[in-house]
C-alpha cells in the first residue's frame, strides 16, 4: 500500500502541468500535511503534501480540507519563504521516493533566490524540508541524533540525500544486468529478490510481475528460461507503459469494499478475492485511496481532547451512579425501622429506662413471631421510639432523592455518549467546533472569554432518496432538536434507532406519503448514523413529526415520540454513501 518511487514517477508526469505556475496559498490542515495553492494556465491546482507516516504522498488534489484556525508555525515559515514564488522545476533522482520543488521566490532583501522544496515520500521517514543553497531552513518534521545517527534534518544544517543502496533502475537497467542481479538472489523468493534488485517498486508490484512470470502463479526461487523471458517482457512493458504515460491507475478492494492496494499498472494477482476499480489519473487514485482514511485520522487528531474529556465524564458519572445505587440498596431496611418503631411505642409500658434489647411480637404478622429490637439504654422508650421512626424518615428521604439522582445520571450517561457518538460521526472541524459549543452551553466545559467568534454550524446532512424524497440527517444533539421540533412539517416523516445513540432522521415529505422504498432508505441512514451502524440488524422507530415532543428541562438530543412503528433494517455505508447529496 505504500507510495513506491515508480508510482511517484507517475505522479510526477502529472505535477509537469504546475511548472511555470505561482504560488496562491498555502495552508497547513494538520501537523504532517500541507496545501499549495498554485495558480497555473490552466486555473489553480492545490498541490497536497503528506508527510504521514502511515500515508505520506504528494499528487493535486480536489478536495476541500478544513484549515485551523491559527496556522501552525511552518506554515507561517512556508509563506514567509514562498510566498508568491514560481515554480521552476519538479525533479526526481532516478525512481528514489523523493521529489524536489524549485521555486523562484524574493527574500527580504529583494533578491531572487531558488527554494527547494524536498518531499521525502519514505514511510515513517517521511519529510517535507525547506532548503536554501544547500542549506536546511527548516522542516515539518526535525530529526535530530537521538532520533537517527545517520542522517539528522535540523535547520542550518547541509541536506543530505537518504543513505541509497546500490539497486538497478528498471527503466534504464539492460537485460542482461537484470538476469545477472537476479542469480545473485537465487536463492530468494522471486518477487522479494525483485524488490532487492530494483529500486523504487513495491511488493504489490514485484508480486505483479511474478504473478505475470508464472502466468498465473507466484513463483519461487529463481527463474529460467520461457519464465525468464515473461519476466523481462512485463519488466520493459511497464517501463513503457511509465515512459509513455500510459499507466493504467488500479485499487483493489476487498469484497466489503475496504481498500487494499493500488498500482499504476492492472491488478491481477488477487483473482477473484479483491474487486479492483480503474482510475483515471494518479492523482485522483490517492485522493481517492487516502481521503476518507485521512479525513477520519485528521478529525480524530483534533478531537483528542474532546474525546478524553468525554470519556472521563462518563467514567466519573458511572462511578457516582454506582456508589448511589449501593447507597440505595442500604434505604431497602426502611420497613423494619418504621416496625421497632411502632414495636417500642406498642410496648412502652414494658420498658424500663437502662433496658438494652425488648422481644415484642409483631402484630403486622398474623403468626405474631417475635422480634428482638436493640435500644440505647441512655434514652427513654418513647426517644428510642423516634430513633426508629428518624431512621425511617431519613430512608424513604434517601430514597425518593437518590431514585432522582441516579435517574438524571442515567441520563447525563445516555446525553454523553450521543455527544460521543456525534464525534466519532464528524467529519469536519467545524463539527468538532459545534460540538465543543454544546458541551460548553451544558456546563462541561469552560466558558472561553476573548476568543474568535465560531463559525456558522454547517446544515443538516442531506440525502436524496431513489424516489425523489429530501432526507435530512443532524450533525449534533442541538441540530438534531432544530431539525425535529422546528424545522420538520407535521407531516413529515421521524426517524430515529430504537434504544441505540444516533441523529434524528427527518424524511421531508411536503404532504406526500412516501414509499416503502424512501422508507427503508432512510431507517438504512439512520441505522449508519448511529452507534449501531456496525451491527447487522438494527431495530429503527418512525413516526410523524408531529408526534415528536420535547420533555420539560431535557438535554439537547432527548425527545418523546408516540404512534410510532418499528422496521428493522441492516446497515449499508455503500448506499449511505450513494444517497447523500
Amino acid at each position: 500500500m505504500a507510495l513506491d518511487g515508480a508510482f511517484l514517477f507517475a505522479v510526477k508526469k502529472e505535477l509537469v502541468q504546475l511548472i511555470g505556475g505561482r504560488i496562491e496559498k498555502i495552508h497547513q490542515p494538520s501537523r504532517e500535511e500541507v496545501i499549495i495553492s498554485i495558480r497555473t494556465r490552466q486555473g489553480s491546482k492545490k498541490l497536497y503534501i503528506s508527510a504521514n507516516a502511515g500515508s505520506a504522498r504528494v499528487h493535486i488534489t480536489e478536495k476541500n480540507v478544513d484549515n485551523p484556525q491559527i496556522p501552525p508555525m511552518f506554515c507561517m515559515l512556508l509563506r514567509k519563504r514562498l510566498g508568491n514564488g514560481k515554480l521552476l522545476d519538479i525533479r526526481q533522482d532516478g525512481l528514489e521516493r523523493i521529489l524536489f520543488f524549485d521555486f523562484e521566490c524574493v527574500n527580504e532583501l529583494g533578491d531572487v533566490v531558488v527554494i527547494t522544496l524536498a518531499c521525502e515520500i519514505m514511510g515513517r521517514c517521511s519529510n517535507l524540508i525547506i532548503i536554501i543553497n544547500g542549506k536546511i531552513v527548516d522542516s515539518i518534521k526535525r530529526v535530530d541524533s537521538e532520533m537517527s545517527r545517520e542522517r539528522m534534518v535540523l535547520p542550518a544544517m547541509t541536506y543530505t540525500l537518504p543513505p541509497k543502496s546500490d539497486r538497478l533502475n528498471f527503466l534504464t537497467a539492460e537485460p542482461q544486468q537484470i538476469i545477472d542481479r537476479l542469480r545473485e538472489n537465487s536463492q530468494t523468493e522471486l518477487s522479494k529478490a525483485l524488490i532487492r534488485v530494483f529500486e523504487g517498486i513495491s511488493p504489490v508490484l514485484a508480486r505483479e510481475w511474478t504473478f505475470f512470470a508464472g502466468r498465473g502463479v507466484h513463483l519461487d526461487g529463481s527463474v529460467d528460461g520461457y519464465a525468464l523471458d515473461r519476466l523481462l517482457f512485463v519488466i520493459k512493458r511497464t517501463r513503457e507503459q511509465l515512459l509513455n504515460g500510459e499507466c493504467c491507475f488500479n485499487v483493489a478492494s476487498t469484497k466489503d469494499g475496504i481498500l487494499k492496494d493500488f498500482s499504476f499498472i492492472r491488478l491481477s494477482q488477487f483473482g477473484n478475492l479483491m474487486y479492483t476499480k480503474e482510475i483515471s489519473s494518479a492523482s485522483e487514485l490517492l485522493d481517492y485511496f487516502y481521503s476518507e482514511r485521512d479525513s477520519t485520522v485528521r478529525t480524530k487528531q483534533r478531537a483528542n481532547d474532546l474525546f478524553r474529556l468525554l470519556l472521563n465524564l462518563t467514567e466519573r458519572t458511572s462511578r457516582r451512579i454506582a456508589i448511589q445505587r449501593e447507597e440505595l440498596s442500604a434505604c431497602a431496611d426502611r420497613e423494619y425501622y418504621k416496625l421497632c418503631g411502632d414495636l417500642i411505642s406498642a410496648n412502652m409500658y414494658r420498658i424500663k429506662k437502662g433496658d438494652n434489647i425488648i422481644i415484642a411480637e409483631n402484630f403486622y404478622d398474623e403468626h405474631c413471631p417475635t422480634v428482638e429490637i436493640k435500644l440505647d439504654v441512655r434514652k427513654t422508650p418513647s426517644q428510642n421510639a423516634q430513633y426508629y421512626y428518624g431512621e425511617y424518615k431519613k430512608a424513604v428521604t434517601a430514597e425518593q432523592k437518590l431514585t432522582e439522582q441516579i435517574s438524571k445520571g442515567e441520563e447525563e450517561l445516555q446525553y454523553l455518549d450521543s455527544v460521543f457518538d456525534s464525534l466519532t460521526r464528524a467529519t469536519s472541524e467545524n463539527d468538532i467546533i459545534q460540538l465543543r459549543i454544546e458541551l460548553r452551553e451544558q456546563g462541561y466545559i469552560k466558558s472561553s472569554v476573548g476568543k474568535a467568534k465560531p463559525p456558522k454550524a454547517l446544515p443538516p446532512i442531506e440525502y436524496r432518496s431513489s424516489d425523489g424524497f429530501t432526507i435530512l440527517v443532524g450533525r449534533n444533539n442541538c441540530q438534531n432538536d432544530k431539525l425535529s421540533l422546528k424545522f420538520a412539517e407535521k407531516t413529515d416523516i421521524w426517524l430515529h434507532t430504537q434504544s441505540i445513540t444516533g441523529s434524528h432522521v427527518i424524511i421531508v415529505t411536503d404532504g406526500v406519503t412516501p414509499p416503502d422504498r424512501t422508507l427503508e432508505e432512510a431507517s438504512i441512514i439512520a441505522s449508519v448514523n448511529s452507534k449501531g451502524r456496525d451491527s447487522n440488524l438494527v431495530p429503527v422507530d418512525y413516526c410523524l413529526a408531529k408526534y415528536v415532543k420535547k420533555p420539560s428541562g431535557a438535554k439537547p438530543g432527548k425527545v418523546i415520540f408516540t404512534n410510532y412503528k418499528t422496521v428493522f433494517v441492516k446497515p449499508d455505508s455503500e448506499l449511505e454513501k450513494s444517497l447523500r447529496v
